[in-house]
């Protein structure tokens, strides 16, 4: 089964599961697709581990923030548009709130506190990803030929570092598996284009195309600020592949961007981004505030946020039934199987760099870490309480010299 449909899904039940996520969800894009796994595919059993893995395997392959497109297409199969929109809402809003009190300079992330909770949380979101690729292994690389796929696309992705890597091991994935597991049993009890229909898809591609056109001629015309800023963000968001890390080059290059805000504040203001849970594209918060001062700093900050979201949601509406169509047929079926299992392979490398060799500094971070494994591997705590007791610890070593 697909969902849990004895449950009566709701618009209030995705809100607050993704509320959740977006409080707990430390350590980047890789790590969201480990909590999400926790939460959604294991404990509320929202969808298969299969289906999830699919659902992965298209964002990864589509521009926009790969994590909240997961989180985003969860929540349409649970509940529909509204609950789509309820979970990039619950999800977004906590770091976008955190990011633009950073900006406005309620709180600071260094001295002895910041220090204990990054390193505790950093080690933390190791843990989640071993724990997410442990047990996505056991369920999509089960033989061979799928164990070879995966450990296949580990290696291309790390000889590949970066976007590249992740979608050459994908592609490499998907041919891999056609030719390989034709044959194999691929049941599909439920189409996968989670309710989107084909006028949908063809107005969402069309909506992003219009919109994208017309703000840029918007900020041409009228040369105002809240325009240039759409723009500046939507062309952004259409054009990362690779998740929030490639959005801070994209934005050193954008013109409206850098004339408003000095380069320090932007690299300081990334710094942050990455110590929040929640998504890194929630960044254009923070950037949109310090556009400008007061009301019209919350005002960019908004415009900013939905901005940059909005093409990746877009394009995902367009391609869901394209990619359901593709399972009828037989070999796209082999493929997909392929598909999962370069998947786990593209987790694993994520896992060995960049998050351990950025995390794993040095003891203390290890030892978090590995207790932070044995806690999610063989006992019953869900993922936030684990959060909470690594930033527990971090922060007591730091207090107490044993970690520098």
């Amino acid at each position: 089964m697909l969902s849990d449909r004895t449950s009566r899904p709701s618009v209030r039940e995705v809100f607050f599961a993704f509320a959740k996520l977006g409080l707990t969800s430390f350590g980047g894009p890789i790590a969201h697709l480990g909590y999400f796994r926790d939460e959604l595919v294991q404990k509320r059993k929202w969808v298969s581990e299969g289906r999830y893995a699919e659902l992965v395997a298209l964002c990864q392959i589509l521009p926009g923030p790969a994590s909240s497109q997961v989180g985003f297409a969860l929540g349409l199969q649970r509940a529909g548009y509204a609950g789509a929109l309820a979970a990039w809402i619950a999800f977004t809003l906590p770091s976008a709130i955190l990011l633009v009190l950073f900006a406005w300079g309620a709180f600071a992330l260094d001295g002895a506190l910041g220090h204990g909770l990054l390193l505790g949380l950093k080690s933390v979101a190791v843990a989640v990803v071993a724990h997410a690729v442990l047990g996505m292994a056991r369920t999509l690389t089960p033989d061979v030929r799928r164990m070879l796929i995966g450990i296949g696309a580990l290696a291309l992705a790390l000889l590949l570092p970066g976007t590249a890597g992740q979608v050459s091991a994908l592609l490499a994935g998907f041919l891999a598996g056609a030719i390989l597991c034709h044959g194999m049993s691929s049941p599909q009890p439920e189409s996968s284009s989670f309710g989107v229909s084909r006028r949908v898809a063809v107005g969402a591609l069309v909506a992003a195309v219009t919109v994208f056109v017309g703000l840029a001629v918007l900020a041409s015309v009228t040369q105002s600020l809240g325009a240039q800023v759409a723009a500046a963000f939507f062309r952004a968001g259409g054009l990362v592949f690779g998740g929030g890390h490639v959005l801070l080059p994209m934005l050193l290059g954008d013109q409206t961007v850098t004339t408003g805000v000095a380069s320090d504040q932007l690299l300081s203001g990334y710094a942050a981004a990455q110590a929040v849970p929640g998504p890194l594209f929630s960044y254009a918060a923070f950037v949109g505030f310090e556009l400008a001062p007061g009301a019209q700093g919350l005002l960019l900050a908004l415009v900013a946020l939905v901005a940059v979201f909005l093409p990746g949601m877009l394009v995902l509406l367009a391609a869901l039934p394209l990619w359901s169509r593709l399972q009828a047929f037989p070999r796209a079926g082999a493929a997909l199987l392929g598909g999962n299992a370069a998947v786990v392979g593209i987790l694993a490398a994520a896992l060995i760099t960049p998050i351990i060799t950025s995390s794993i500094t040095g003891f203390p971070a290890l030892g978090i870490a590995a207790g932070a494994f044995v806690l999610l591997q063989f006992t019953r705590l869900p993922a936030w309480t684990v959060v909470v007791l690594g930033a527990m610890a971090g922060t007591a070593l730091v207090f107490l010299g044993a970690a520098a």
